[in-house]
């Protein structure tokens, strides 16, 4: 392969891809809750683009922070793998940070202020608070969550019932994510001192908290449909999200290392993936 091109993949594989597009995602959804179909186009690209950016240029930021913790944990990594020098990466991270800053001023000045917080969030997870453990782990799952209520804001309808259930949905898949994956991580993050609660307390401990986590979340889907929130055809994409939670947590718990991760991560491309479906009925709906 060219070097270029070696180059542009170990940029895109630090910018993981497709989590920044399930946040973008998740804001186009945020939307669609709070006005009852979708914003305009211009709102809607504007709104998915300055999260995608921003989520991008924060992932990007993290493999910077942790380059001597992904030698051991993640040696095929972009940085340690010396596809990407961690200059390189900084520099790619501050470009896609100021894209999403612009993109997310050409829709309010709110708007703007709502991703710097999320950007100075991102930041000092990555810089001081990714050690304390339990904390940073919800820092990262409030912000994930803070993506719809970011699609609420972006079309002047922040504070949307719906908005903010799902948003609390999201905040806990993605916290139950955090501690699964810390649990995976013990030998890297036990060299930076980290207080995550597989370190505190044993990977099996750390496994049982997600999986209660996400237990609490399949319980909670049923709250829109008894509040009379949403129309019974929303139960589809309900049940692939409750499905994709569910079926995992067994193999979770059991699997080694390798397993677990791919558990971990057909959690939420499940999720993912409800989430897509419920935008496909709303927009036949409408």
């Amino acid at each position: 392969m060219h070097p270029v091109n070696k180059k542009v993949k170990g940029l895109i594989q630090l910018s993981r891809v497709e989590l920044p597009f399930s946040a973008g995602v998740c804001v186009v959804m945020g939307q669609i809750l709070a006005l009852g179909s979708f914003a305009s186009i211009s709102e809607s690209i504007l709104a998915f683009m300055s999260v995608f950016l921003i989520s991008a240029s924060i992932l990007v930021l993290n493999d910077y922070f942790d380059v001597e913790t992904d030698r051991i944990n993640a040696p095929h990594r972009p940085i340690p793998s010396k596809l990407v020098t961690p200059s390189e990466a900084l520099i790619f991270s501050l470009f896609l940070m100021t894209l999403g800053l612009i993109f997310s001023y050409l829709i309010s000045l709110f708007a703007l202020l709502f991703v710097i917080i999320l950007t100075i969030i991102g930041f000092l997870y990555n810089r001081r608070y990714k050690r304390s453990g339990l904390p940073g782990n919800i820092m990262v799952s409030l912000s994930v969550g803070m993506t719809f209520v970011y699609g609420g804001a972006s079309v002047g309808l922040p504070f949307n019932n719906i908005v903010w259930f799902f948003a609390l949905i999201a905040a806990l898949i993605d916290l139950g994510e955090e501690i699964a994956a810390d649990a995976m991580d013990i030998q890297g993050d036990s060299l930076i001192d980290s207080n995550s609660l597989a370190i505190k307390y044993g990977k099996d401990f750390a496994l049982r908290i997600s999986s209660y986590i996400f237990l609490s979340v399949v319980l909670l889907t049923s709250v829109p449909f008894i509040m009379d929130w949403l129309a019974p055809v929303y139960l589809i994409p309900i049940a692939i999200m409750d499905i994709s939670i569910i079926y995992p947590l067994s193999g979770l718990l059991k699997s080694d290392e390798k397993e677990a991760r791919k558990y971990i991560r057909w959690i939420y491309l499940g999720a993912t993936l409800g989430v897509l479906v419920f935008i496909l009925i709303r927009l036949i709906e409408n």
